[in-house]
């Protein structure tokens, strides 16, 4: 029996590709059906139905006001391939379901975890996932009983570490917002001591020179992580090549489509050998949480393919530039008051006066600005992810939101 909906449509899929060449507007978006249809309208009249809500209505993250969250815009050369990888439904699983796309994994992995001085690792679906395996093969490896991290660390590692069995410590950060060195336990030989290099708030990058001080040093790296491999920026990481392990998303700085993490260990062999199950149905062990995993390494590896290290390299440093010339033009503001210096292109600020800051965020674009907090006070918060970005077009508009408050 021959059905053609799992046959390519030329027509449906021009169809779907004229939607994101000139995106819809989403001003006036379909109603969808509250309840799953009987009948099905068939592929093409779905498309039309979807465009105007899931192009139309979302937010385009390489606008050129974008500039509030870790979210970057992709490149054209990932969307293409994610839609190979939709076409095949490749499972790394089972190495009869993916020859091709596990050497493409291990191929990018074998790339860039020279990078951080680490010998391998694999992909994961992004840092929270990362995050629990690096504190799981540090458990069963180096028999860890407590996890300690900064106070502003990601929530993924509390979580990671609730879920392990263990003890979670938090550790006050210091006024920079670094985890404050001076408070740790003076024994950490039965634990994994958590850096981040980029916290989620501020962008703030731990001393990652207090590697090696614990049983087990792990950096979640999920948001600087790509900054190594910038000229420019590298040095910003001395000290990650120290850590057990390390973690990245991919779908922040090295611009690739959710959901794409990876995990670097120093020593792959002996971590991964922690954390493999094997199974009657399987011809290999499974390595790390993830059972069935698909081929998020082939976007990853086209975008290096196509941009090379200095590709990358420039737009990161474009990013950085961005961040830059927005945190001079707030820091020479008589009514603006920084927290910083901004190292990672996360910057935080607010009036001197600190109230009604959602006043300010009415006056911007959306997706301009964001809210954030530390120590329990509010600042406003840009994130140079998207190098696209327009700050000429931006600070006209935030000074006026500022006149105005």
């Amino acid at each position: 029996m021959t059905d053609s909906s799992f046959i390519a449509s030329r027509p449906g899929l021009e169809q779907a590709l004229e939607a994101v060449l000139v995106p819809p507007s989403g001003s006036e978006q379909p109603q969808l059906p509250n309840n799953l249809p009987n009948k099905g309208i068939g592929e093409e009249a779905t498309l039309e139905i979807l465009a105007p809500i899931v192009i139309g209505g979302a937010r385009h993250l390489g606008a050129p006001g974008a500039f509030a969250h870790m979210d970057p815009p992709t490149p054209w050369i990932s969307w293409a391939t994610t839609f190979w990888n939709a076409s095949l439904n490749q499972n790394l699983l089972h190495p009869d379901l993916s020859p091709v796309a596990k050497d493409i994994e291990r191929r990018v992995i074998d790339w860039l975890s020279p990078f951080y001085g680490m010998d391998g690792g694999h992909m994961t679906p992004g840092s929270t996932v990362s995050n629990l395996t690096a504190l799981w093969a540090a458990r069963d490896l180096n028999g860890i009983k407590i996890v300690v991290a900064s106070d502003a660390s990601h929530l993924s590692i509390a979580k990671a570490t609730h879920l392990l069995g263990l003890e979670y410590l938090s550790v006050a950060t210091d006024t920079s917002g670094r985890l404050d060195d001076t408070k740790l336990p003076t024994d950490l030989s039965n634990a994994a001591l958590v850096l981040t290099a980029g916290t989620t708030n501020a962008g703030v990058i731990d001393n990652l020179q207090l590697a090696e001080r614990a049983s087990w040093t792990h950096v979640d790296a999920a948001w600087s992580g790509p900054l190594r491999l910038s000229q420019k920026h590298a040095s910003k990481l001395e000290g990650i090549d120290k850590a057990d392990s390390i973690s990245i998303s991919a779908h922040k700085l090295f611009f690739q489509p959710k959901e794409a993490g990876m995990i670097f260990f120093r020593a792959t062999e002996k971590a991964h050998s922690a954390v493999s199950f094997g199974g009657s149905y399987l011809s290999v062990p499974n390595v790390g949480v993830l059972g069935s995993h698909g081929a998020i390494a082939v976007p990853l590896l086209a975008t290096l393919m196509s941009w090379g290290q200095s590709g990358l390299a420039e737009r990161i440093d474009r990013a950085m530039v961005l961040a830059e010339t927005l945190w001079s033009k707030l820091d020479t503001h008589p009514k603006v008051e920084l927290f910083g210096p901004q190292s990672s292109g996360v910057i935080l600020w607010r009036p001197h006066n600190q109230s009604g800051l959602g006043s300010i965020i009415e006056r911007l674009p959306i997706g301009s600005t964001s809210i954030t907090s530390v120590d329990g006070k509010q600042w406003l918060r840009n994130v140079a992810a998207n190098p696209c970005a327009d700050i000429d077009e931006l600070w006209p508009k935030i000074e006026r939101a500022l006149k105005k408050y």
